[in-house]
């Protein structure tokens, strides 16, 4: 993959974990607030 300096997309590779990582998420903010 050839990526420019200063690229920013990414590729999802499965886009079902969305939700779970969401989720994963919204729970490491709340348990450790910054």
């Amino acid at each position: 993959m050839n990526a420019k300096p200063g690229f920013t997309d990414y590729i999802v590779k499965d886009i079902s974990l969305a939700d779970f990582g969401r989720k994963e998420i919204s729970l490491a903010e709340t348990e450790m607030p910054a």
